[in-house]
Parts: C-alpha cells; structure tokens; sequence
C-alpha cells in the first residue's frame, strides 16, 4: 500500500496525533509540512497517538513549496470544501497522497486554484464550515482502503470466536 497522508502546516496537537494514530493503524505514511503549530515533542501529540508511535513512519518537509516542488508529479488530492467532486467521486490510484490544510484556513486558495483538478471535498450540510480535520483524515483515508479492498490489513474481526445469545 502506497498510502500517504499530507498535513500543511497543522496546529492543533491533539489533531496531528489522531492522525498519527489512524495512519499507524491502516500503514499510511503521514507527511507533516512545516511550520508546525507546536512540537513534536508535546504531551497533548503523544497523547493522542497513544501508543501507536512504533507503528509510524513520519516524514517531514520544511515547506509546502518544498513539498509542492519535490511532490509534483505524484498523484496528489486536495482536500478542501471548495471543490466541485466529492472524496467518493475520485477513483485513487495504488500510490496517493491525500492533502489537508490548516485547521484554521485550509490549503492556502493559490495552491487550490493551481491545482483545481486535484480537488475533492466531503459533503456535509451547507451551514457547517467543516469537519474536525482527524475525522476528515479517516474518513479519506478509509476511503482509499476500501477501494484498494483494505491491503495489509486484518480481514476477519474476532467476533467469530463469540457465542451469541439469542
């Protein structure tokens, strides 16, 4: 699985570590973009991935330019409410890299219109402005597993070893 999961220069810890924690569990390398809105090294992150951190391959880039210049030719997608395609409309290749912006802006509007073919958006009522970003994440991400029919990871849960009550 080529899985990659990009975050532009996030800021909430708490965030960041739920999304370490989402990619430790599905395999999916995280990206982080520099400037970071906190440390690698904080509680509240740790706290977040719990104890997820073995599990994770973690790359990071000094600058979305940086990132922009050196990922270009990569199969990227822009997660952003302003696009006209929906995360589910997009068929996604073996090796994707599935992009989200700041918590408090999104991905700066230059790199959108640069890149509008890229796009894809989750729906959601018109009166919300978003979603929370870790649950933006999982919902992407599960959505690429599931068209790659879930490489790597557990096939069958634990219930078969149940007895059910009738």
């Amino acid at each position: 699985m080529d899985l990659h999961i990009v975050l532009f220069e996030p800021e909430i810890p708490q965030n960041t570590g739920n999304i370490a924690r989402t990619c430790a569990a599905t395999g999916a390398t995280l990206h982080l973009v520099h400037p970071l809105g906190f440390s690698l090294g904080e509680k509240q992150l740790k706290r977040a991935g719990l104890d997820y951190w073995h599990l994770l391959t973690i790359v990071e880039h000094p600058s979305i330019e940086e990132f922009m210049a050196s990922h270009a030719d990569r199969n990227l997608f822009f997660f952003t409410t302003k696009a006209e395609r929906t995360y589910a409309e997009v068929h996604y290749p073996a090796e994707t890299f599935l992009i989200f912006g700041r918590e408090s802006a999104g991905i700066d509007e230059h790199i959108l219109v640069q890149q509008r073919q890229r796009c894809v958006r989750i729906p959601m009522r018109g009166q919300a402005r978003s979603l929370n970003l870790s649950n933006s994440v999982a919902i992407a991400a599960y959505e690429y597993l599931r068209q790659t029919d879930f490489p790597g990871l557990q096939g069958q849960g634990e219930l078969h070893h149940l007895r059910w009550e009738e």
